[in-house]
């Protein structure tokens, strides 16, 4: 896949596994492991927190094969979803990171491309959450607060 702010095309990443069906060796049922992502979804982590615990204490290689459904689908479903999207929220973590660095470094020129660059990502993204209606119509990104608002 090709990078989207620089002229190159990228690595290969690792693929999953062509066969979509659950591994024989789990030893958990579908709705013990919807109690699991609910659980952990209330203790506050995000969704893909949550996959890596699955997979990394629960021995769950894949939600999707086991349960049906994805582990946004499951929260969804129980009303446990965040109002905007997790990668929404990482990239203001960044924006306010990098503001923060350009206030103490006035001359980085790198990192106020940076900041651009990750403010077109947020409003490109805002763009096609709001066209999906993952977010609603009247929802606005403020850049100077770098934080988030609905009139």
């Amino acid at each position: 896949m090709a990078r989207m702010h620089s002229r190159k095309k990228g690595k290969h990443g690792s693929k999953k596994p062509a066969k979509k069906t659950a591994p024989s060796w789990i030893r958990y049922k579908p709705k013990e492991v919807e109690l699991l992502i609910a659980k952990l979804s209330k203790d506050g982590k995000t969704t893909s927190q949550i996959g890596m615990i699955l997979r990394d204490v629960y021995g769950i290689p894949n939600a999707l094969a086991l349960c049906g459904k994805s582990i946004s689908a499951v929260l969804k479903e129980k009303n446990l979803s965040a109002e905007v999207p997790e990668d929404m929220i990482s990239l203001f973590k960044k924006v306010a990171a990098l503001r923060k660095h350009i206030e103490a470094n006035k001359h980085d020129q790198t990192s106020k491309r940076g900041l651009l660059l990750t403010q077109s990502k947020i409003n490109r993204l805002t763009k096609y959450y709001k066209r999906t209606g993952r977010i609603p119509e009247n929802w606005k990104f403020d850049a100077t607060r770098s934080g988030f608002f609905s009139e």
